[in-house]
C-alpha cells in the first residue's frame, strides 16, 4: 500500500509545538487530502480534535511509529496555494517568526478555524448520469440554501463523500463556497421575483383587481424584470414591504433574500482615460515589457521619477498588458489616504476587475474581497502592505509606490518588509517587481546601483511642468525680528496671495494634536503617561491630555502636581493648533485638516480628499498622510510649517526621512498648468537633507548621506537585527538582556573581541523606555550578509527555544530584522 503523510501545523500559539506534525493520510482521504486543506486532527495524550493546515505531503517518512491518522477534511479546495505555503515557510525562516504567525498574512482574513465550506445544488435538472450515491447527495440538497460540508457529512454518512463531491462539481451540478459562519453574518436584502411567468400582464390584472392600482403598478414594473431588489423598486416606485406582501398573498410573486457581496467600491467612479505616454515614460514602458517578453531573469525595476513625472499612467499601462496575457496585478500604496485616489485610478480605468483591500475595510468587506480573488472573480488589486499576499492564481506582476515608505515594514510578527517578500513572491511566481519613488530608500537606490534592481529614471513632470520653487526660512531670523508666530511672514503673505488668486494651499506638520506638551515653567515638570513615561499631547477639541502609544486619556492639570505651582503652559505645536491659528488669521478660508484625529471614521480619507478635489477646501492642513501622492491640479502652495520634526529623532534615519518627507510634500505643488512654490520653515537651513531637498537633488543627498552610513557601519553596508526585551518589571527585563547578550557575545566568533562594541550596541534602555506599562531594553547588532543566517540561527536558540534555560517568563523578547527604526 502507498501510504501517504501530511505535514501539518497545529493551531496552538504555545513555542513548544511551533513545528509541523506528521500524520498518516488515510487510504480513502488520500486522492481528497491537499496542501492548503484544513483538516481536523487527534492531538496531544488526550488526543483532542484540533483543526490544522497540511502544509506539506510527503511519500516517506523516518517516524513512522505512533503516528496519528487524519480524522478529517474541512474544505474541499485548498484555503492557500502552493506558492503561498512556500512563502510562509520563507518568512518564518527569514524574520524568525512562529509558523502561526507566518501563515496568517496567507489566510482568509479572520480566523481560519471559522471559515466554512457551503454547498449549493446549482443544476436541478440535468441529473442522468449520476450513481447512487451522487442521487442520494442531490436529493439532501434539493430545494435547500447554501448547506454546510459538515451537516451534509454529519446527515449522510458516504464514505469518501469529498471525492463525490469533488466529481459533482466538476459536472457543474453543484456548487461550493466558503464563508464565515460565526463571525460574520451574509449581508442579505430582499428581492421580489414572479412565480408564475406563463401569465400574462391581463391574467395579472384579473388577479389584482381594479382597485389595488399601486399593486398592478408594483407587477407592471416588475414584468420584464422578473427578480428586482426591493430596495430598487421603493425607490423607482414609493413603495412599501406591506403592499409588495399583498401581492404575495395573492401567489403572483415571492418575496426572499438574496445574499449581496459587501461591496467596498461604493461610489461611482468616472472613466479614468488613457493617456498617451511621453517619450521617457514609453522608454521605461518598452524596458520592462521586453524583460517580460524575454523572461528575463532581470525582473526587479526601481522607478525613480521626481514628483508628478508620471509614474501611475506607466502602471496602469503595465496592467493593462498583464490583462491582455491574463496574468494578475498587485498595487501597493502605503497609506490609505492614497488609496482613494488611486482606486479611483484603476476602477476608473479597469472597472470591476479591480479588488481593494485595506485595514480601514470592515471584516465581512475584507473577507469578500479576499474571496473574489480566490474565485478569480477580479484581476487587480489594489491596496496597503498586506494585499501582497492577495491570493491570486496567475500572479504576473506586482507594483509598489513610494516604496520608501515606512508603513511597508510590519510592526507585528512576523516584522516583514513588503519589498522583500514582494521580490520572493514574483521569484515564485515568475513575475516582475516595479518599485516607484521620487525618494527611493538609500538600500533600494544601493541596490539598484549594484545590479539588484534595474534602474529606470524619470527626470521630467509631465507636460514638462516645472518641479515648485523651495523658498527656506531661517525661524530663527524671524524670532530676531519678534515674530513669534508660527508663520513667517513670508508664508503669511504667500497665503493671503494664494487665496485672493483662490488657488488652494496645503499646510504640513508632521505632528498631530494641538500642543506637543504640557510643562511647568517653574519646576521643569512635564506631563507623561504613566504606561508609557512620554510626554502625552494635548488635544483641545476633547481638552484632553492623550497617550500616542497605548491611548491612555487624562484631564491636564491646572496646577503642578510637583511644586504646585500655577506656571503650567502648553508648549510645542500639532496640527490642530495650526489649525486654530489659520482659522485666526485667514477666517474667509475654508479650512479642513487631515491627520489621525479627524479619519478615524470610515470614509473620512475619502470625504477630505473629494472637498479638496472640488475646490471646497481653500487651506488643508495635514501630517504625512498628505504628504505623498496626492494630485491636486490647483495646489500651487504648500507651507511646511517646522521641517525640523523629524531631523531631530534619536534615529540614523532622521535626515533621510526629513529629506523624503519635504521633497514629497513639496511635491504637491504646481502639479497644474500654474507653476507652485514651496515655503519651508526650519531652524537648520544649514542641515545638508534641508539644502538637498530645496534643491530637489536626491543623487548628491543619496552621495552625502550614504558615505555617512559607510563610515558608521549602518545599512546598506550591514544589516541590522533589533532585540527588544520588555515586560513590566524592570529589574528582570534589564537582567534577562543582559543575561542575552552575554550569550550572544559569548557565541560570535566572526567578531574580534576589541571591536564588540562596533557591531553590538547595548544593553541599554530603549529611547522609548516604557510603552504600555512595560519596560523596554534593546540591543542592535550589525551583521554582514556573510554571517546573517548564523546570526539567525544563534538568536533562534537564544530567544526563541530558550536552548539555554534564561529565565524569561516574565519577559518577552521581540527580533526584528532590518527594522524600519531603532526607537
Amino acid at each position: 500500500m502507498n501510504i501517504k503523510y501530511a505535514q501539518i501545523i497545529v493551531n496552538n500559539r504555545s513555542s513548544q509545538v511551533d513545528r509541523p506534525y506528521t500524520y498518516i493520510i488515510d487510504e480513502e482521504l488520500k486522492d481528497i487530502v491537499k496542501e492548503g486543506m484544513r483538516v481536523v486532527i487527534p492531538f496531544g495524550r488526550g488526543n483532542k480534535l484540533i483543526k490544522g493546515i497540511v502544509i506539506k505531503i510527503i511519500g516517506n517518512t523516518p517516524y513512522k511509529n505512533g503516528l496519528k491518522k487524519v480524522v478529517d477534511v474541512l474544505d474541499d479546495k485548498p484555503l492557500i496555494s502552493k506558492k503561498l505555503i512556500d512563502l510562509s515557510i520563507w518568512m518564518k525562516e527569514y524574520y524568525l517568526s512562529s509558523y502561526l504567525d507566518a501563515f496568517q498574512p496567507v489566510l482568509p482574513p479572520g480566523d481560519f478555524k471559522e471559515i466554512n465550506t457551503f454547498i449549493e445544488l446549482v443544476d436541478k435538472k440535468n441529473h442522468d448520469n449520476v450513481n447512487e450515491e451522487e442521487a442520494k447527495i442531490i436529493s439532501y440538497l434539493g430545494n435547500k440554501e447554501k448547506t454546510l460540508l459538515e451537516y451534509c457529512k454529519k446527515d449522510l454518512r458516504i464514505n469518501n463523500i469529498n471525492k463525490i463531491l469533488n466529481d459533482l462539481e466538476f459536472k457543474g451540478i453543484i456548487e461550493t463556497t466558503i464563508d464565515v459562519k460565526t463571525t460574520v453574518e451574509k449581508r442579505t436584502e430582499k428581492w421580489i421575483q414572479i412565480l408564475d411567468t406563463n401569465l400574462s400582464l391581463l391574467d395579472i390584472y384579473n388577479n389584482i383587481g381594479t382597485r389595488a392600482t399601486k399593486q398592478r403598478e408594483i407587477m407592471e414594473y416588475i414584468f420584464d424584470t422578473q427578480d428586482i431588489s426591493f430596495k430598487e423598486l421603493s425607490k423607482k416606485l414609493n413603495t412599501t414591504l406591506s403592499t409588495v406582501r399583498e401581492v404575495e398573498k395573492k401567489g403572483l410573486v415571492k418575496i426572499y433574500d438574496k445574499e449581496i457581496n459587501r461591496e467596498p467600491i461604493k461610489k461611482d467612479i468616472k472613466y479614468y482615460k488613457k493617456h498617451d505616454l511621453s517619450l521617457s515614460q514609453k522608454n521605461i514602458f518598452n524596458k520592462i515589457m521586453n524583460s517580460i517578453e524575454k523572461q528575463s531573469e532581470r525582473n526587479k525595476f526601481l522607478l525613480h521619477g521626481v514628483t508628478g513625472s508620471g509614474k501611475t499612467e506607466i502602471y496602469l499601462q503595465l496592467v493593462e498588458e498583464m490583462l491582455k496575457s491574463g496574468k494578475d496585478s498587485i498595487i501597493l500604496v502605503p497609506e490609505i489616504s492614497l488609496t482613494p485616489q488611486t482606486i479611483d485610478r484603476f476602477v476608473g480605468r479597469f472597472g470591476d476587475l479591480v479588488a481593494v483591500l485595506h485595514s480601514r475595510l470592515s471584516y465581512g468587506e475584507r473577507f469578500d474581497e479576499w474571496r473574489k480573488i480566490r474565485e478569480g472573480k477580479v484581476k487587480i488589486v489594489v491596496g496597503a502592505r498586506s494585499a501582497v499576499f492577495a491570493p491570486f492564481k496567475n500572479l504576473g506582476i506586482i507594483i509598489i509606490d513610494e516604496e520608501h515608505e515606512a508603513t511597508y515594514k510590519s510592526s507585528q510578527s512576523p516584522k516583514y518588509n513588503t519589498i522583500e517578500v514582494a521580490e520572493k513572491r514574483v521569484e515564485l511566481e515568475n513575475g516582475i517587481l516595479v518599485l516607484g519613488s521620487a525618494t527611493p530608500s538609500l538600500e533600494t537606490y544601493y541596490e539598484s546601483l549594484n545590479g539588484r534592481f534595474t534602474l529606470l529614471e524619470l527626470n521630467e513632470r509631465v507636460n514638462n511642468y516645472k518641479l515648485p520653487e523651495v523658498v527656506v526660512v531661517d525661524m530663527r531670523d524671524e524670532l530676531n525680528k519678534g515674530n513669534k508666530s508660527i508663520f513667517s511672514t513670508e508664508l503669511h503673505n504667500a497665503i493671503d496671495e494664494n487665496l485672493k488668486k483662490g488657488k488652494q494651499t496645503i499646510l504640513f506638520l508632521n505632528r498631530r494634536g494641538f500642543s506637543t506638551f504640557i510643562s511647568c515653567r517653574n519646576c521643569g515638570y512635564v506631563v507623561k503617561c504613566n504606561n508609557c513615561d512620554i510626554s502625552m499631547t494635548y488635544h483641545r477639541n476633547i481638552h484632553k491630555l492623550r497617550c500616542h502609544y497605548c491611548g491612555l486619556s487624562i484631564n491636564p492639570p491646572n496646577i503642578c502636581p510637583v511644586c504646585k505651582s500655577e506656571y503650567i503652559r502648553y508648549f510645542g505645536i500639532g496640527t490642530e493648533k495650526v489649525e486654530e491659528i489659520t482659522r485666526e488669521f485667514f477666517p474667509q478660508a475654508r479650512i479642513e485638516r487631515m491627520d489621525m484625529d479627524t479619519t478615524s471614521k470610515k470614509g473620512s480619507h475619502e470625504k477630505i480628499l473629494g472637498n479638496m478635489k472640488d475646490g471646497n477646501i481653500d487651506i488643508l492642513i495635514g501630517t504625512q498622510m498628505i504628504s505623498k501622492g496626492l494630485d491636486f491640479k490647483n495646489v500651487t502652495l504648500v507651507g511646511i510649517i517646522a521641517a525640523d520634526v523629524t531631523l531631530n529623532l534619536p534615529d540614523f534615519r532622521a535626515p533621510e526621512k526629513t529629506f523624503q518627507l519635504v521633497t514629497q510634500v513639496a511635491g504637491r505643488a504646481g502639479r497644474g498648468e500654474e507653476s507652485g512654490k514651496v515655503i519651508l520653515q526650519t531652524y537648520d537651513p544649514e542641515h545638508y537633507s534641508i539644502n538637498f531637498s530645496k534643491a530637489h537633488d536626491y543623487k548628491r543627498f543619496y552621495t552625502t548621506e550614504i558615505s555617512l552610513r559607510k563610515e558608521f557601519l549602518y545599512p546598506p553596508f550591514l544589516s541590522l537585527i533589533s532585540l527588544l526585551i520588555y515586560g513590566e518589571n524592570n529589574n528582570k527585563v534589564a537582567t534577562a538582556a543582559n543575561e542575552v547578550y552575554n550569550l550572544i557575545i559569548k557565541d560570535i566568533n566572526w567578531i574580534e573581541k576589541d571591536n564588540i562594541d562596533k557591531y553590538i550596541i547595548g544593553p541599554y534602555p530603549a529611547p522609548l523606555e516604557k510603552i504600555k506599562n512595560n519596560y523596554r531594553w534593546q540591543i542592535l547588532i550589525k551583521s554582514k550578509e556573510e554571517n546573517l543566517n548564523i546570526l539567525k540561527s544563534l538568536l533562534k536558540r537564544v530567544c526563541i527555544e530558550n536552548q539555554y534555560k534564561l529565565k524569561i517568563d516574565d519577559v518577552k523578547i521581540s527580533i526584528d530584522i532590518d527594522p524600519n527604526s531603532i526607537l
